[in-house]
């Protein structure tokens, strides 16, 4: 099957790429959807000017589309990116959120697409720690829950951060891979990049309960890299 893949450059996106295509399957471009408000129901919103460079981490052709980001008609704007696409079938990085997952099957049954969610369902806690075990390096962009505060920006998720995760969730029942929205990442790299994202330099945005960080960076050769460490 030729496979498009929703982007965002955030770890359950990137995750569920890197499966289907250890799966064997052919993941012929990324689409990243691009609302113009920061409340979208469905979609990630921080520091999507970084998504082109993930995808060239990645080694997959992206399609961008911009969206107003409104309620359903945001919807209708997938679907018809979706429907100029030569695809069998879309992959989504969803793992709880039956709001997202129903509206991308809706629209994929009216294309005629089939839906992959390799991540749908898993066990956050399990997830998260083998998204971990993989060797993505994992960034917290934002964050959106009691229990997390504006120390989590910028926070690399390793196993120390981990374990604090899981605590949280114990304490305030927040969903630990955050997909209830408590929280958004960026990957910064994995075994399976062909390069990795630099950070060149980050802000904090801190409002109420909540926060982002933007982030500007960009791509390194893998080979220098490890020559400089």
């Amino acid at each position: 099957m030729r496979l498009a893949s929703l982007f965002t450059g955030g770890k359950d996106s990137v995750y569920a790429t890197h499966l289907i295509r250890k799966s064997g399957e052919e993941v012929t471009c990324l689409v990243s959807m691009r609302p113009r408000r920061s409340d979208s129901w469905m979609f990630h919103s921080v520091n999507l000017h970084l998504v082109p460079l993930s995808a060239e981490a990645l080694g997959i052709p992206l399609v961008q589309c911009e969206t107003e980001g409104e309620k359903e008609s945001e919807v209708e704007d997938l679907k018809s990116v979706l429907s100029s696409l030569d695809v069998d079938g879309v992959v989504s990085g969803a793992i709880a959120s039956s709001y997202q997952r129903s509206r991308i099957e809706r629209v994929c049954s009216e294309l005629g697409l089939v839906t992959l969610t390799p991540l749908w369902g898993r066990d956050p806690v399990k997830l998260l720690r083998e998204m971990i075990a993989s060797g993505m390096v994992i960034m917290v962009t934002a964050v959106a829950a009691l229990g997390l505060d504006e120390g989590w920006l910028g926070r690399i998720l390793d196993s120390g951060a981990f374990e604090g995760l899981v605590m949280l969730s114990h304490r305030y029942g927040l969903n630990v891979c955050g997909d209830g929205g408590e929280m958004e990442t960026l990957v910064l790299d994995a075994p399976f990049f062909k390069k990795s994202l630099r950070v060149l330099s980050s802000k904090r945005l801190w409002e109420g309960d909540g926060g982002n960080l933007l982030v500007e960076a960009e791509l390194e050769d893998k080979t220098s890299h490890h020559r400089k460490a």
